[in-house]
């Protein structure tokens, strides 16, 4: 009879074989191996020698990431605070704090004049300063929970705690082609080891350490557990013991904990298959430790419901992990600069090798990824639904469509709540929320709330799935979400009775952001009235291929749009004072590069659009997404040069750290929309675009220092 570990090691073996059949038999696959895979991916692996409080690293899977600091698991946490935390996260760890007051979107709503009609939006508008208390629950809660930290306890000779400053020949790794990180470091003379994984179907940390201080009592692993935080960056709060309970059941190198947080349960099963011993220290905190043994191996497995189901040990889920990033590595697109002489090259293919890695363990769960992933809370660990295009599109343009198809179903999920939002404001269709948690419900704002450029995005996104696809089953899959998208876009634009044209606002905020104390009297912004006639052309396009005729309505608002606004012989970024800002976004670009050409864009003058935000542009002020989306606009002009280069202007914000992350702020270190975007335009400049010239990598210079090889990449839109 098998032993649970014999069953699952042949369940690893079977699916390796598996894996191997699908490599060997698909003929699409078989092409890849023009490019040294493994070559390229390896050289990007990440060493540090030293701690660094912006460079932690992570394992993930897409639903679950655990980011570690110097020593391979959550040690020193402190050290990390003031620059990237530490967190154990998951797409389904949700948490909100007590709702007494019974708090709901009807208590912030306040009403804009939109051509002769009242409109209410949740503004929050009346409270004279930061948001009301109901503003204030409702943005944060729920908010993302870190579900545990996991870190070694270190003593020193006379029983004192070591600091990251007693580690010394610290070395760590991140090997991206098996998804293991490996750490080594001496504590007075005295090596340690830890080896970290993540299961990458399962929401399964497991950890091997290894040195003679384990027998000695002066090395364990620590296991404590916090409750849930409201703040910017903590997504912890260990100072209150008492909110929270943790309920334990302790048996010869296993553990069950169940944690009840006000109205969240969830639990985490703990399995140490070198018989380590397992004991609570306070209600919240617990220790593995392994008398006389010089290795311990500790496996610690969350769920959201009570399970019983074999939890794997450490060479199993190692063995697993190194088979599924393996494949990831070998399927989709795949993009060389080793043979390119410029010298920026090596640094964009590390840039696109890691921005892989990271969007793939923070960006493919079951919802829209929040900006900091899975890493630590940004606004409240709430997800932003304009960004979900910078985080997922890239997945399609590297054959990865299936990682941004993971996240699609949630649209429909939420789609009774988007109608209702719609139906409220006296449109049709569907409105998508724009900052937001599972639940779908809009977070109050005064800045939030009035975007608009999410509407279209959901089109976007089932658009690159019928070209991959090409069936009736994704037209059927995705029909209704594109129907009672254009419908709200059909119904936003108002009747501009003296100019006889529809317009977009007010109660309105384009895309950049500064702009936002004028949302009662903005109009027009440009890329917004691109983007909306190209969504709802998309859509019509959809009606046909299901047998249906067009919809009026649709082509009488795509027909008598407003155009965008020209100012001194380029495009403005809205068509009302002060007509362009020049910080933050310059989105108006974005509506010839992002998109397609469209019949409102004249590329002459978006040309000189361009070389006038070059000119004088506040780069400062940008945002990591701005340079790709730059990039984009370039390479449809015909000026790879300037694709190239806008990738790399200088900027702090286009800065990408050791570990990856493109680095924002001391408040925002990392940020995915940068690295998604990045992955976004580098596929399109080298597999090209609808309508683009007919030559190879035609966003590249053509000047011989740009001889890249890709392959498995698939053309923008």
């Amino acid at each position: 009879m098998r032993t649970t570990r014999q069953v699952i090691l042949f369940e690893v073996f079977v699916c390796c074989a598996l894996v191997s059949t699908v490599i060997a038999e698909n003929p699409k696959l078989l092409s890849y191996s023009k490019i040294d895979r493994h070559a390229l991916v390896t050289r990007h692996n990440i060493t540090l020698s030293k701690p660094d409080p912006l460079t932690p690293l992570s394992v993930g899977n897409g639903e679950f990431a655990f980011t570690a600091d110097i020593t391979g698991l959550q040690t020193f946490p402190r050290y990390h605070a003031k620059g990237m935390p530490l967190g154990t996260l998951l797409q389904w760890g949700w948490h909100s704090m007590p709702n007494p007051e019974g708090y709901a979107v009807s208590d912030v709503l306040e009403s804009y004049e939109v051509w002769g009609r009242s409109v209410p939006y949740a503004s929050d508008g009346n409270y004279p300063k930061g948001y009301s208390p109901a503003a204030t629950w409702l943005r944060s809660n729920p908010h993302r929970l870190h579900l545990g930290q996991v870190g070694l306890r270190i003593t020193k000779a006379d029983g004192s705690r070591v600091s990251i400053d007693d580690l010394t020949d610290t070395m760590q790794t991140l090997d991206l082609w098996t998804g293991l990180l490996s750490s080594r470091f001496k504590i007075a003379g005295r090596p340690v080891s830890v080896r970290t994984v993540c299961h990458p179907a399962q929401d399964i940390l497991a950890v091997r350490v290894e040195s003679p201080l384990l027998g000695t009592g002066r090395l364990s692993v620590s296991l404590t557990f916090p409750y849930g935080s409201t703040g910017w960056r903590n997504s912890a709060d260990w100072s209150s013991p008492n909110r929270h309970k943790t309920q334990s059941q302790i048996d010869n190198g296993k553990a069950e904990f169940i944690r009840i947080l006000d109205s969240t349960r969830y639990y985490l099963r703990l399995l140490s298959p070198t018989k380590g011993l397992v004991k609570a220290v306070s209600q919240h905190e617990y220790e593995i430790s392994q008398p006389n043994k010089g290795a311990l191996e500790a496996v610690f497995a969350f769920s959201s419901k009570k399970s019983i189901e074999a939890i794997p040990d450490f060479d199993t889920v190692k063995a697993t992990a190194e088979n599924h990033w393996q494949y990831f590595w070998n399927t989709g697109g795949a993009i060389d600069f080793s043979q390119c002489t410029d010298p920026r090259s090596l640094e964009l293919e590390r840039r696109v090798v890691l921005s892989q890695y990271l969007t793939a363990i923070n960006c493919t769960g079951r919802y829209p990824p929040q900006e900091t992933g899975l890493v630590f809370n940004s606004w409240h660990g709430k997800f932003h639904l304009e960004m979900h295009w910078w985080h997922g599109v890239h997945f399609a343009l590297w054959d990865r469509l299936e990682l941004l198809e993971k996240s699609l179903p949630w649209y429909q999920s939420i789609l009774p709540m988007a109608k209702a939002t719609a139906k409220r404001q006296g449109y049709k269709g569907a409105r998508w929320p724009k900052m937001t948690s599972p639940e779908g419900r809009e977070s109050p704002s005064n800045v939030g709330v009035f975007l608009i450029w999410q509407q279209p995005h959901p089109i976007y996104y089932a658009e690159l799935c019928y070209r991959a696809h090409r069936d009736s089953d994704t037209l059927q899959r995705y029909r209704q979400i594109v129907f009672e998208t254009a419908e709200f876009m059909a119904s936003y634009p108002a009747w501009d009775q003296t100019n006889q044209r529809y317009v977009l606002g007010p109660a309105m905020i384009p895309a950049q952001e500064s702009y936002g104390r004028d949302r009662r009297r903005n109009l027009n912004p440009t890329f917004e009235l691109a983007y909306w006639y190209w969504g709802l052309e998309t859509a019509q396009k959809w009606r046909q291929r299901l047998g249906m005729k067009r919809n009026p309505k649709w082509d009488d608002v795509m027909s008598q749009l407003s155009r965008p606004n020209i100012r001194d012989g380029v495009y403005t970024g809205i068509e009302t004072e002060p007509f362009t800002i020049y910080r933050d976004h310059p989105s108006m670009v974005a509506a010839y590069g992002f998109l397609s050409h469209t019949p409102l864009i004249k590329p002459k003058v978006m040309k000189r659009t361009y070389d006038n935000i070059l000119e004088k542009w506040d780069w400062p002020s940008t945002w990591g997404w701005d340079y790709s989306m730059l990039a984009m606009t370039a390479a449809r002009l015909g000026e790879p040069e300037k694709a190239v280069d806008a990738l790399f202007i200088e900027s702090q914000k286009n800065r990408y750290l050791a570990n990856g992350h493109n680095y924002q702020s001391s408040r925002l270190p990392l940020y995915l929309p940068g690295n998604g975007g990045l992955l976004t335009a580098v596929a399109m400049m080298a597999a090209g675009w609808d309508g683009g010239p007919d030559r190879p990598a035609p966003g590249f210079p053509d000047n011989g220092k740009w001889k890249i090889r890709w392959e498995g990449l698939k053309p923008m839109p």
